[in-house]
């Protein structure tokens, strides 16, 4: 059974996805957020494969505005590692604001365009 909001989120998302594709050029840095961890993804949706990937596993002693923040710092030196510099962001329906805001201000921060 799904609550109004998620379903709210899901709308939400779908349109944002008919306009954010990722390529070869640009991949999508899509955001999944739960109540307990962050998860990013750096997708190339032409070919349908992961490019890079953090999650806030392992970080759960530091407060999740800070888990947020080391998250985006991980997946902009993973992607930066592998020759990736823009992305297209993707915050998968979720406000931006807060955690989603903390991890894309996070990835700008050391270098990552978007």
């Amino acid at each position: 059974m799904t609550t109004k909001k998620v379903e709210r989120r899901i709308k939400i998302k779908y349109r944002i996805r008919k306009s954010v594709n990722g390529s070869v050029e640009r991949p999508r840095m899509s955001v999944f957020r739960s109540n307990k961890q962050i998860y990013v993804q750096i997708i190339n949706d032409q070919e349908g494969k992961t490019l890079a990937s953090a999650s806030s596993i392992g970080l759960e002693t530091m407060p999740k505005i800070q888990q947020a923040e080391k998250v985006g710092e991980l997946v902009a030196k993973k992607a930066l590692e592998a020759g990736i510099t823009s992305v297209v962001f993707d915050r998968n329906g979720y406000l931006y604001h807060g955690r989603v805001k903390q991890l894309a201000d996070a990835a700008r921060k050391v270098g990552l365009k978007f």
